[in-house]
């Protein structure tokens, strides 16, 4: 069982940064990848990016060049820093884990990102 815990959320203003963390309780010895989704009302969950065990990162087309996920494997952490935000990067975010032929999700974090 993996438990994940997202904080780091909240406003900013449009050209600002915000990074968003994920803690994972649990042990993480079979994870296969580790990414960041996101949400809006009305659509459905789109990955943001996406970090695999071997190292290699994915990135939405929407978020390259402004967005970087990283991971600290001694503190199993994750982040995701977001630079320049945009209006259209509102959304509820998730951290997701997948380990074990099993998908976690936190519970979300809101970021809102005024024009």
């Amino acid at each position: 069982q993996v438990q994940l815990v997202e904080s780091g959320g909240g406003l900013v203003h449009a050209g600002g940064s915000l990074t968003l963390s994920c803690v994972a309780h649990g042990s993480l010895f079979g994870m296969n990848s580790m990414g960041w989704y996101r949400q809006t009302p009305g659509k459905q969950r789109e990955l943001v990016a996406q970090v695999v065990a071997g190292g290699t990162t994915t990135y939405a087309d929407s978020v390259k060049g402004r967005f970087t996920i990283s991971r600290d494997n001694a503190e199993n952490t994750m982040y995701l820093r977001m630079n320049n935000m945009k209006p259209e990067d509102t959304a509820v975010y998730y951290c997701n884990v997948y380990a074990d032929d099993l998908y976690y999700w936190g519970q979300g974090t809101q970021v809102a990102v005024s024009s």
